[in-house]
């Protein structure tokens, strides 16, 4: 399996709650994926007008595509959240991100062709960022990193995002089985 086939079967599980972009730029580096999803949830009683509270929730997912995983590429990612993903996505360049903010998770998800050394694996989990707005009254950003192996099959996550790990580890029975990728299901609905 290659890391190809394999995103192209990812996005199209991500696109389903996900707006897609392919490719996507930052700062003149072309990544070969960036998915987006937005949640808005209020309160209210009897009409909208008595809006007792709202609440906006994010996620901001960049997919990286390596033939191996080295030190660099996990610094490149840490660089990433911290001076692209976080300011510019969450804050849109302002010092607050938007009133009803409660939580941005910024994640990264890495897929490399060969397998990922027990020193990679720990700085995986090892992986941390995590900002607060107002003590937390305007919410919070959050990163994820994810890093899947084809060769051995394997996935690896710091703790923030170890409930995704199910769905990057069902992706591999699903390039095998077959099942439609992004760009099929693109192409089907055109």
């Amino acid at each position: 399996m290659n890391t190809v086939d394999y995103l192209d079967r990812l996005l199209a599980k991500y696109s389903g709650t996900f707006d897609i972009y392919q490719p996507y730029v930052i700062n003149g580096k072309e990544y070969p994926a960036y998915g987006y999803f937005f949640s808005h949830v209020e309160k209210y009683v009897l009409v909208r007008e008595a809006n007792m509270w709202s609440s906006d929730s994010y996620e901001h997912i960049l997919f990286i595509e390596t033939d191996e995983l080295n030190e660099e590429l996990l610094d490149e990612a840490y660089t990433l959240v911290k001076d692209y993903m976080e300011p510019v996505l969450v804050r849109k360049g302002e010092e607050l991100p938007a009133p009803n903010h409660m939580y941005s998770y910024l994640t990264i998800a890495i897929l490399s062709n060969k397998s990922i050394s027990k020193k990679l694996q720990k700085a995986i989990k090892k992986f941390n960022f995590e900002k607060g707005y107002k003590f937390n009254m305007r919410g919070f950003s959050q990163a994820h990193m994810i890093c899947v192996s084809m060769e051995d099959e394997r996935v690896y996550s710091n703790f923030v995002a170890r409930k995704s790990i199910k769905t990057f580890k069902d992706t591999f029975n699903d390039v095998k089985t077959g099942k439609p990728g992004y760009k099929q299901i693109q192409a089907d609905n055109n």
